[in-house]
């Protein structure tokens, strides 16, 4: 490869246009203006000579030992995916050479592989246990509401009551050790003012957890509030926040999950889980130097460790690695598969060790079904996928408008009041019904649950031919479809669960957004296992009453179930969860695992195919990508097709109306000049030209390489002054005698910065953008750099074509 001393010196000075298309093939092309001829005397200076006189200073390349801060990124800035994954590349190649050579350098090698798996041990053990930690303060602070063990304050109400001798099968949450307070206060049994007590004091408690929640997160960790999902899938996209996964936010995150869950408000802790997995994953990785300081390998952490705040979440670690791949992980590598079942089987592992719900099982609504299913069930299950759809369609339109009114109005200069405002409502109006008073989770196990013969709860509560009520199916149970006529318990709490399911709808709207941890996947699969009951008891009945018409007689033989109405629940729940989050395959064997049969994986699909069809007809976006837009993050999503004929010119900067582009000098610069650029502009890089004159494109600077490289010259490079040289050419410069050295910054240019044509179509922009993940593209016309194309100019012009306001995208 040849020196090509021309780049060292400005000597541009002709006007002919760059932008003259010229014959090659039968033209002699004179390239002067750029190129220097090959037998230049180089005698009086350039590379191949040491042109410096005695008394100049020695140059000194800054890059000589790695400057402290290099090749990192500032706040709200989107990483570099090519450069990062170029330095692991480097890295790792250096890692082999040095291992064919030396036992030493073979070993850490060996570590160097090792790492990744034990990585993804560590935080399979810690989000296990904080999730286990996590589940057994929830379960005991949410019975704290209503009462206390007296054997021991320690033991939620299942608990306290497994060891009296004095409890009845059919009545096995009552208990002379568990008392309600009002029974501690006044000595008596609940009647009368005594459940007025017993309210005053749920909402007092739920105030308290509340109260304490959001004062932890506003003083604390702001960033602990809400999901986290959203902002996990921008910053897997290549963004950064800084502190979002810190120690602060898991510490803080961890304690006000427990309370905000505990509190009784309509929001879940399964969302914020894979927050809480993916703080884990950062705060570890600072431990392994090749994940703390490339920051694309770190993405490929967290996208294992997002698959661990599901397996932990749901007790499903299969979908929890599928959940990864199809929800939230912008780059996921076949390592990165294998490594997130890894660390989600740990994960899965270490709870089933803990055994927080003391059932033996990894969660709280864990169910079998014994009954088949009938083709024709599969009519009703796809009207559960459409009332899916619609309440996802209709709760993401709701809850984003409520969240831009909290945002743009004095209502968000008020979190404190506003989680105390909805809190108080909750707690007032859910205690009078049975199903809105106990927590998401035990409402959905019950939802779920198919009737047993020992059953005590009013949704089993059947009667036979003779009319007699016995309160559960064991009295009757010979009679077969007979005994499942509903007995008058079942009609109460059909209605009760009809006002449930309207008050989960519009407090999970107000709900979710607030600045407490809150996740959307229990709410929302809530709403859905209590449409899915209705309609199972409703179709059950059906079949009771009508058992001799012919579409019944075929499937409902005498003496057995033929309608399982928590089959519906559970179907409803995926719709509902579908819906609002457009999950399908992973939301299908998050389910599947749930429930243990294979079975029902055919309702399963088609409910969720089914709302994921309703709510797309309705809205694109699934909740989190409306919450990414609201939040004006830099996220490209890749399920979006970019549909319009424009070009790379159409959106590049600078506009006709603008000043011109800032661009630096490969030399001509001074030290002064560059610091004066920077300061005057808050640009991100700056592109590198040959000349002013010419445009030329040489390459990219980063503003932060640029900022940290001067600051490090000026500090510890003896004789660097404003009037100092600032050169981004490897040969040097002739310079007069005893001028100030220059500063050399070649080594942080990015000598092949992506490019394309300013005829290039926006779409093929748009594609190299997604797949290779860059912060910006110069447009360039003959070799003549003519503007540039960042993240967040591709964004604001999908945003104005989309006639959406494009000065929501606030970050590059």
């Amino acid at each position: 490869m040849m020196d090509n001393g021309g780049f060292c010196n400005d000597n541009y000075h002709s006007g002919s246009s760059d932008d003259e298309l010229v014959d090659i093939s039968d033209v002699t092309v004179n390239f002067s203006e750029d190129v220097p001829p090959l037998d230049r005397d180089y005698s009086a200076g350039g590379c191949k000579a040491d042109w410096r006189p005695n008394n100049s200073p020695k140059l000194i390349d800054l890059m000589d030992d790695t400057v402290p801060g290099i090749g990192t990124y500032e706040d709200f800035n989107t990483i570099d995916w090519v450069r990062e994954k170029s330095k692991d590349r480097d890295r790792h190649r250096e890692i082999t050479n040095k291992s064919k050579h030396s036992t030493v350098a073979l070993l850490f090698s060996i570590s160097d592989a090792f790492s990744g798996w034990l990585l993804m041990l560590l935080i399979g053990l810690m989000s296990g246990a904080l999730a286990g930690g996590i589940d057994i303060a929830a379960h005991w602070m949410t019975d704290l509401k209503e009462g206390v063990c007296l054997n021991g304050f320690w033991f939620n109400h299942e608990h306290c009551c497994w060891a009296s001798n004095e409890t009845t099968f059919q009545e096995r949450d009552k208990c002379p050790q568990w008392k309600s307070w009002a029974e501690l206060m006044d000595g008596v049994s609940e009647q009368g003012r005594v459940n007025v007590l017993n309210h005053f004091m749920y909402v007092s408690w739920a105030l308290l957890f509340a109260f304490l929640a959001v004062i932890l997160v506003r003083a604390f960790a702001p960033y602990a509030c809400g999901s986290g999902i959203p902002e996990i899938k921008t910053i897997l996209s290549g963004f950064i926040i800084r502190g979002y996964l810190g120690k602060w936010t898991l510490i803080i995150k961890t304690i006000t999950l427990v309370l905000a869950v505990s509190s009784g408000l309509s929001l879940g802790k399964e969302g914020p889980l894979v927050h809480v997995a993916c703080c884990c994953a950062n705060i570890l990785c600072h431990f392994f130097t090749k994940y703390r300081r490339n920051e694309a390998k770190k993405r490929e952490v967290l996208s294992a460790a997002s698959a661990v705040g599901v397996s932990v979440a749901f007790g499903a670690p299969i979908g929890g690695v599928l959940f990864s791949l199809e929800e939230v992980s912008y780059y996921f590598p076949l390592k990165t598969l294998w490594r997130s079942f890894f660390a989600a089987l740990v994960a899965a592992f270490t709870l089933r060790s803990i055994n927080p719900f003391g059932n033996s099982r990894l969660v709280l609504f864990y169910v079998e079904f014994h009954t088949p299913w009938h083709l024709l069930e599969l009519i009703p299950f796809v009207l559960l996928g459409i009332f899916g759809g619609l309440w996802g369609a209709f709760f993401i339109h709701a809850n984003i408008a409520w969240c831009r009114l909290r945002k743009n109005t004095r209502l968000g200069h008020y979190p404190v009041i506003e989680v105390l405002v909805v809190t108080l409502l909750t707690a007032l109006l859910a205690f009078p019904i049975e199903y809105t008073r106990m927590s998401s989770s035990e409402l959905i196990s019950e939802l779920f649950n198919d009737c047993g013969l020992l059953d005590s709860s009013k949704l089993c509560d059947y009667t036979g031919n003779s009319g007699s009520t016995s309160g559960s199916v064991n009295a009757t149970a010979a009679n077969g479809l007979g005994a499942r006529l509903a007995g008058p318990k079942l009609y109460t709490a059909m209605w009760q669960l009809a006002l449930a399911l309207v008050f989960k709808m519009f407090i999970t709207v107000a709900t979710f957004g607030m600045k407490v941890p809150s996740g959307l996947f229990i709410p929302s699969m809530a709403v859905g296992a209590i449409a899915g009951r209705l309609l199972g008891v409703g179709m059950e009945q059906l079949a009771v009453h009508n058992h001799e018409r012919d579409i019944f007689r075929g499937w409902c033989s005498p003496g057995a179930d033929c309608i399982t109405p928590g089959l519906y629940a559970m179907v409803g729940a995926a719709a509902c969860l579908g819906g609002v989050t457009r999950m399908t395959v992973s939301l299908v064997v998050i389910m599947f695992e749930l429930t243990g049969g294979l079975e029902y994986i055919v309702p399963l699909m088609a409910a969720a195919m089914t709302s994921k069809w309703v709510a797309d007809a309705l809205s694109r976006e699934s909740i989190y990508e409306a919450h990414i837009r609201l939040n004006g993050y830099p996220f490209l999503e890749a399920k979006e097709e970019f549909r319009h004929k424009t070009l790379a010119t159409d959106v590049m900067r600078p506009r006709r109306s603008d000043p011109p582009l800032s661009v630096l000098t490969q030399s001509g610069m001074t030290v002064e000049e560059v610091e004066r650029l920077i300061a005057d502009t808050t640009y991100s890089g700056f592109p590198v030209v040959i000349s002013q004159l010419s445009q030329r494109l040489v390459g990219f600077v980063l503003r932060r390489d640029l900022f940290i490289s001067l600051e490090n010259a000026r500090r510890h490079q003896d004789g660097v002054v404003s009037v100092s040289a600032v050169l981004f050419t490897e040969c040097e410069s002739p310079a007069s005698p005893g001028a100030p050295p220059a500063v050399k910054l070649r080594s942080i240019l990015d000598l092949s910065p992506f490019t394309v044509t300013v005829h290039t179509p926006m779409e093929i922009v748009v594609d190299i953008f997604r797949k290779l993940g860059l912060r910006q593209c110069l447009v360039i016309q003959n070799g003549r750099l003519l503007g540039i194309i960042t993240k967040k100019d591709i964004l604001k012009h999908m945003a104005q074509m989309a006639n959406r306001d494009p000065e929501s995208i606030l970050f590059n």
